[in-house]
């Protein structure tokens, strides 16, 4: 088999946990006493920004408010993420989020094949424990090889920090990879680090532009939720397995191993 690992990201791909996001950054701005509203459209274009930390600092940036006002408002970004992070546990601990179709079984069959597991994203790794141990059960930590997360690089998305660390871990090289990603940043990151990238679409980014990918579709798939017509004739069935994968991983890197 050529793919050894499928790399994935987490918010929106593994999970479309976005509006989970949203709400709990707004919660925390309650808690804070901040007369904050992200409403969802705000919060797509907020999304074009990689990281929390760094959305609440374009956030405040755009604020109407005098330059002292601002710094200290960017004083307290730390702590409300810390807030954020928190009550977005307790939201995904409640069931909120649940996996996207396909997901689960592609990650069985991963598993199965003896194909390796890594996570690369640019969220917290708490907030990355709290999804996985509440989807998977917390036995399921283990699964993945490599786990490299928006807090220990310097560089988020679109840059390729993040890609390179997870690969750096599971000591194998790029072609021999399969990165998972719902965003453009998500995109530029993995094929900067030279990544066969599967690209499935959220409401949230779904008009982005994802020409850059070699394959798009708008999920995975799952006997109960089957791709679409078109998404079918590219995954060659119903949904997206790993013996599929295989083969238009495997056509890819044939120029390049010419």
């Amino acid at each position: 088999m050529s793919i050894k690992a499928l790399i994935f990201d987490v918010d929106g791909t593994i999970a479309d946990t976005e509006e989970t996001h949203r709400q709990a950054f707004n919660l925390a701005f309650l808690e804070h006493e901040l007369h904050w509203d992200w409403s969802r459209s705000e919060y797509a274009e907020l999304l074009r920004t990689s990281g929390g930390k760094e959305r609440l600092a374009v956030y405040i940036d755009s604020l109407a408010a005098a330059r002292q006002e601002k710094a200290r408002l960017k004083g307290m970004v730390q702590l409300i993420h810390g807030t954020k992070t928190r009550i977005y546990g307790e939201l995904i601990a409640d069931g909120r989020a649940p996996l996207r179709p396909g997901v689960a079984r592609l990650i069985g069959e991963a598993r199965a094949a003896g194909v390796r597991l890594g996570i690369a994203s640019t969220t917290t790794s708490a907030n990355v424990s709290a999804l996985i141990g509440a989807q998977f059960g917390a036995e399921a930590w283990n699964w993945f090889e490599a786990l490299a997360c928006g807090d220990v690089v310097s560089h988020k998305k679109p840059a390729p920090d993040i890609y390179v660390r997870v690969l750096g871990m599971l000591r194998l090289p790029a072609q021999a990879c399969v990165a998972f990603e719902d965003s453009v940043n998500g995109l530029k990151s993995a094929k900067a680090a030279g990544l066969y990238t599967v690209v499935t679409p959220t409401q949230w980014s779904m008009g982005q532009d994802f020409g850059g990918a070699d394959l798009v579709l708008q999920g995975l798939g799952d006997a109960d939720a089957p791709l679409d017509a078109g998404g079918a004739k590219f995954a060659g069935g119903p949904y997206l397995t790993l013996e599929r994968l295989e083969q238009l991983h495997a056509a890819a890197m044939r120029p390049a191993a010419a």
